[in-house]
């Protein structure tokens, strides 16, 4: 083989002419520092580090009508026990067996009375209150007789309700009650289950499954 610009022997396998340095014709030569394309690390988008898949939820179905009107009853015959023996030591201060006593003639007589009467009824709405927001707003979510079913008192997103929530969603309930039951009736009724009371507070009774 001879170079094509001085026409030196050259010898077979060898790139580059040994008396100019002409390159042989026929012999490729990669541009230095060139890498071939197969060594070249093929891309991989960065990994997500990190993330984790949300929890699943457990399954919930609302609480209708009956099951709460049930843990109703259940609580109606704590706070009436409970009732009476806060409000024995009050009992005798209402003073009906003195009223019966002395034969009242004039409505000024029942004055005394009616006083004590209210101071009586204050109590109680005092302790029912307390009874319901403190509960459904505890660690349970519920008071006991919605304990005793699995009914739990959550938000609209499902978390635990604040004690000022559950203060509200109590009160809201005389607004279901003097809508003649109506109010109440709406929890066999809505989609969520909902009584009137639980609209205005934004909150639901769920049951777990």
């Amino acid at each position: 083989m001879f170079c094509s610009k001085c026409g030196a022997n050259v010898a077979e396998g060898v790139a580059f002419c040994s008396a100019c340095g002409q390159p042989v014709v026929g012999y490729s030569v990669a541009p230095a520092g060139a890498v071939p394309a197969a060594a070249s690390p093929a891309y991989a988008p960065p990994a997500q580090t990190g993330w984790q898949a949300p929890p699943a939820r457990a399954p919930v179905a609302y609480a209708g009508f009956w099951l709460r009107f049930v843990a109703w009853t259940i609580d109606r015959i704590v706070l009436q026990v409970a009732g009476s023996i806060i409000t024995l030591p009050f009992a005798a201060s209402v003073g009906i067996r003195e009223l019966m006593r002395t034969h009242p003639s004039s409505p000024e007589d029942f004055i005394p009375l009616f006083e004590n009467m209210r101071k009586f009824f204050l109590i109680i709405l005092v302790l029912e209150w307390l009874y319901y927001a403190l509960l459904e707003s505890s660690a349970w979510q519920a008071t006991l007789g919605k304990k005793a079913l699995g009914l739990e008192v959550t938000d609209l997103t499902g978390a635990r309700v604040t004690f000022g929530r559950a203060t509200g969603r109590y009160f809201a309930r005389y607004i279901s009650f003097f809508t003649i039951g109506i109010g109440y009736i709406m929890a066999g009724l809505t989609a969520k289950k909902q009584a009137l009371h639980d609209m205005i507070a934004g909150a639901l009774v769920i049951r777990k499954i």
